[in-house]
């Protein structure tokens, strides 16, 4: 074979491989913190509209029950990364250290040929860039709202992240960020798995310049359990502090402003809360009123910055339609857990009950998914990672804990399809002070487990006979059989995961968090 015939060989198949890189879907992954389903108008539209996240809905599919292994930030950010359980992880409780020299989803799609990226929160520990990434701008640990300090990687090695200073406020900034990426930063000749990962909404809820007064006018609406008696429920009830009558402080409640306001971001900002501020402290309220007040405060600002986070959705969402790049790029969004917004007098999240459990999971696939779905299976974020290898081509290892949702995500759930969820929190003695639990769920009852020295307890519960998850059917003679049976059944989940009886070492430790943002954790 000559020379120049071998050379055209080469040239078509470099041509071939291209277009079968390209053939294969691009990822775009919108993450955010903290955001309750309750708080996406397409699952709730009695609080807020968001109608950028909402377009996913209509142009894909809607999942009803995504359910979180452990509800907390960094736990569950490292099962997404992993496919794996806190416990079989190492990262159990927010302040571990993530081993990011670990098997994770993106090392195996670079492996596969794609082009990787993450752009946002990280938090899972500053002692580590993010590993497996072509490229990374992440916030220092949880970051400020505004002015952020970040970390950018620009060659993946992990190794001399450059510290970069930022002015702004941080929705708006990984939003322009990630565009930037889109733009100039990606190998067109490479499909792309991007993370764009926001700090919002999580505590404590700054808004955004121009979201600074949005809800001003309006009264929202109390949930009916705002004002619980614990006085019948478990001592772990009880215990914890993550109420709205008696937990919020005057940062939360922005009785005072952020410390770390440009003038200009801090003249808009006293503009904004003074007057109310004012009129709050000179009513002199206490009991119910109190409460009240502080939940109106507490759930516009939280309603408040999600609305930028909207907005980024949206930027995102008509770049890939101008680019040409929305038929062939997945889009999704999701949030690491849910969040109470006033349920059961909370705020905070943790806990196996709805609120908490149950993070919001819009995907739109053009061609693959069908648009307008709503879809009822159990899923969880731990299938994530097996989803994005499936999708990019890649061998899914047999020692992630999560499956596929491809089948799902095309319309077909496999027979054999997960009918029940394994749940487990550690994080105590911790934030908020939830005791340790878990429990196994099957969207209608849940059996839990709270365990401790000085709490063993169970609880029962019956989605449909209470839906707002306040009556312990655990001894109720009518429940005997159902309680037997998930017995059995939590018994097999544990056995199926390898959960230890006894607790790793790693969940009782403090941890490294850097103690300027401990207040935020």
């Amino acid at each position: 074979m000559s020379i120049s015939i071998r050379w055209i060989i080469w040239i078509c198949s470099l041509g071939i491989a291209g277009a079968i890189a390209q053939d294969r879907p691009n990822i775009l992954f919108i993450f955010s913190d903290d955001h309750a389903y309750q708080a996406v108008s397409a699952y709730d539209g009695s609080l807020n509209q968001t109608p950028h996240i909402d377009r996913l809905a209509e142009e894909g599919m809607l999942f009803e029950r995504c359910y979180v292994t452990n509800s907390i930030c960094g736990p569950q950010r490292a099962s997404i990364q992993t496919g794996k359980y806190s416990h079989k992880n190492g990262f159990l409780r927010n302040g571990n250290k993530f081993d990011g020299t670990q098997q994770t989803f993106p090392k195996l799609m670079r492996k596969a040929g794609y082009q990787t990226a993450v752009i946002g929160k990280w938090h899972l520990g500053e002692h580590m860039a993010p590993q497996g990434y072509d490229y990374s701008e992440v916030l220092i640990g949880q970051g400020p709202y505004y002015n952020p300090p970040m970390l950018r990687d620009a060659d993946g090695d992990g190794k001399n992240p450059e510290r970069i200073e930022h002015v702004g406020y941080t929705s708006d900034i990984i939003s322009d960020l990630t565009l930037k990426w889109l733009k100039e930063g990606r190998d067109p000749d490479k499909p792309f798995m991007l993370m764009t990962q926001h700090k919002a909404p999580h505590r404590n809820w700054q808004p955004g310049p121009k979201y600074l007064t949005k809800y001003d006018d309006r009264q929202m609406p109390e949930p009916p359990t705002l004002f619980e008696d614990y006085s019948r429920r478990l001592k772990a009830h009880r215990d914890q502090a993550m109420q709205i009558d008696r937990d919020l402080n005057a940062n939360d409640l922005k009785l005072v402003p952020p410390i770390n306001l440009t003038p200009e971001q801090l003249k808009t900002w006293t503009n904004a809360y003074r007057e109310k501020n004012n009129a709050f402290l000179d009513a002199r309220l206490d009991g119910v009123q109190e409460t009240r007040w502080k939940y109106q405060r507490y759930i516009k600002d939280y309603l408040r910055s999600i609305a930028s986070v909207d907005d980024a959705v949206g930027e995102l969402l008509d770049y890939l339609d101008a680019s040409g790049l929305a038929e062939n790029t997945i889009v999704i969004y999701t949030s690491d857990q849910g969040f109470y917004l006033g349920e059961h007098g909370w705020f905070d999240k943790r806990w196996i009950y709805e609120e908490s459990l149950k993070t919001p999971f819009l995907v739109r696939w053009p061609g693959s998914v069908q648009a307008g779905s709503v879809n009822e299976n159990i899923v969880s974020p731990i299938d994530f990672a097996a989803t994005f290898l499936e999708i990019a081509g890649a061998n899914v290892p047999r020692d992630l804990d999560g499956a596929s949702l491809v089948p799902i995500l095309r319309g077909n759930t496999p027979r054999n399809w997960r009918k029940t969820h394994y749940y487990h929190y550690y994080e105590y003695p911790g934030w908020h002070l939830v005791r340790r639990h878990y429990g196994v769920v099957d969207g209608r009852y849940k059996l839990i487990h709270f365990y401790e020295d000085d709490v063993d307890e169970w609880e029962l519960i019956d989605l449909v006979a209470d839906p707002l998850e306040q009556v312990n059917f655990y001894d109720h003679p009518d429940y005997r059989d159902i309680r037997r049976d998930l017995g059995k059944e939590l018994d097999r989940l544990r056995a199926k995961f390898d959960v230890a009886q006894k607790d790793p070492a790693a969940s009782f430790e403090v941890g490294d968090t850097p103690a300027r943002y401990r207040f935020f954790e």
